[in-house]
């Protein structure tokens, strides 16, 4: 940003955080630092088969453990989903 937000003589600390609060709004950093915060790369066409056969592996694996009884159906559901 290269710029300073300070106190003016008689502001309150709630309307100094207001102001930089527009600031940072206006200058476009925060956009730009949502943006960019989740961004990964592609990968590479070889890291996207391993990762592919990977997870067919474990789906054979897991209809497998299903089959013969180790794996009941609630164990298959993902636990990170939100219920």
């Amino acid at each position: 940003m290269g710029q300073e937000v300070k106190r003016k003589k008689g502001e309150t600390f709630e309307g100094m955080m207001r102001r930089f609060s527009r600031r940072v709004q206006q200058s476009g950093k925060l956009l730009q630092a949502k943006k960019i915060r989740f961004y990964e790369p592609e990968k590479s066409r070889n890291l996207q088969r391993v990762s592919a056969l990977r997870r067919k592996e474990i789906t054979k694996k897991r209809e497998y453990l299903k089959k013969i009884g180790k794996l009941k159906d609630e164990d298959t559901k993902n636990k990170y989903t939100r219920r």
